[in-house]
């Protein structure tokens, strides 16, 4: 192994989380070690979320979101919440800013332990989300899974969070449609040439929904924070719902929720939920090779 750094496996709803302490390190986590640590199945993450030294005054860390598949993310909602959790847990801070690809972010832990993270303003034209057609209402669009004449999926709200979503209204349980099947062809359709997430959305009341995701870079995911903001977002757009509404995340474990609130004073998305620490041990941000700590090493390592 070269040198290690620490880490948390984590989760923030089921959302597989590896929250990896690269301050002070000069060099990022690799894509090969990514991949790696992707590929061993007690590692296996959804995304890396990495803390670096700051890059700018005013912030408490950079934070390099790296998908399973090596490629970076802009943003993680669910893997923000991990990183306070743990930066709460060393620090005694309850309040944190982050700069991330996607911008800056604001993020608190709350008495009770939840965690809401200021997510930012919504995208809604269609070269920033970024499409590769135009569209001049970017809450309906064209674009449909299935027979012309009746479509699996169909007319998806799209939006930005940092990164791309795609909203499909579902008219039933979101665990009922193959979106194994359905995802990768969505998720790489030319019309997003950043490729983009693709969630199914239940509107179950005026302030409640069911989703599923997939997410891009990732692939199927038990929850994805972005994309449970895009379809609050979404929701409250397009008039289905309020703008405040609790999403419960089906594929997550027991169906846990996350409350968004699509603020009106200032159209900024606030994402509030729960995150959970599973172990913590070192790896090799170069290989992704790794090690269980002492207290916690019943478990065979990856080096």
């Amino acid at each position: 192994m070269g040198k290690l750094v620490e880490f948390a496996k984590m989760n923030g709803l089921g959302n597989k989380i590896l929250v990896v302490d690269m301050r002070g390190q000069t060099k990022p986590v690799t894509p090969e070690a990514a991949i790696a640590l992707a590929q061993d199945p007690a590692t296996n993450f959804d995304q890396i979320m990495a803390i670096h030294d700051p890059k700018l005054d005013g912030t408490f860390a950079y934070i390099d979101i790296i998908n399973c598949d090596g490629t970076r993310a802009q943003a993680c909602g669910n893997g923000t919440r991990c990183v306070v959790q743990a930066l709460s847990a060393e620090t005694g801070l309850k309040a944190f800013i982050f700069q991330t690809l996607a911008g800056i972010l604001n993020a608190v832990e709350h008495e009770d332990g939840s965690i809401s993270v200021d997510m930012g303003t919504p995208v809604f034209e269609w070269a920033k989300i970024p499409l590769s057609e135009e569209f001049h209402d970017t809450s309906r669009i064209e674009l449909q899974i299935g027979p012309i004449d009746a479509p699996i999926l169909h007319s998806p709200s799209v939006m930005s969070m940092g990164n791309p979503h795609a909203i499909f209204w579902v008219d039933r349980d979101p665990m009922s449609y193959d979106l194994e099947r359905f995802g990768p062809l969505l998720e790489n359709h030319p019309l997003f040439p950043e490729k983009a997430n693709i969630t199914l959305a239940q509107v179950t009341s005026q302030s409640t929904m069911t989703t599923r995701t997939w997410e891009r870079g990732a692939g199927l995911t038990l929850a994805c924070g972005s994309a449970a903001c895009s379809a609050g977002v979404s929701g409250a757009r397009t008039g289905h719902t309020e703008r405040k509404v609790v999403i419960t995340v089906a594929s997550s474990p027991n169906q846990q929720a996350l409350t968004i609130e699509w603020r009106e004073r200032d159209n900024h998305v606030i994402m509030t939920g729960a995150a959970e620490w599973e172990w913590s041990g070192q790896l090799d941000p170069e290989t992704g090779a790794w090690q269980r700590n002492q207290d916690q090493a019943s478990e065979a390592t990856g080096s």
